[in-house]
């Protein structure tokens, strides 16, 4: 504000309670923030393990009905088998050389 040509600054007088309570205001809401975050990350946590759970036991039974399937061509074509075995064997020892 300007007084007779002189700037006059009004300044609000420094109140120590109004601070405290604001203060307190924001400690309360930054333990709210906390909290929240915490319950956040926790129930991520869960759903994470929970998928990865369900995806190990997807894993174990593809493996198994692979496995079962493997075995039974092999035993209804164990020429076919034995061949392909030895065509893979050579492949690998010749790529094992270089």
């Amino acid at each position: 504000m300007l007084n007779d040509g002189k700037l006059i600054k009004n300044t609000p007088p420094f109140d120590l309670d109004s601070m405290s309570a604001q203060f307190a205001t924001l400690r309360e809401d930054v333990t709210k923030l906390t909290h929240s975050a915490e319950d956040g990350t926790r129930k991520l946590a869960h759903n994470i393990s929970d998928s990865v759970s369900d995806a190990v036991h997807f894993v174990e039974r593809k493996s198994i009905d692979a496995e079962a399937e493997l075995k039974k061509t092999v035993a209804s074509h164990p020429m076919m088998a034995l061949g392909l075995a030895a065509g893979i064997g050579l492949l690998i020892g010749a790529m094992t050389r270089r």
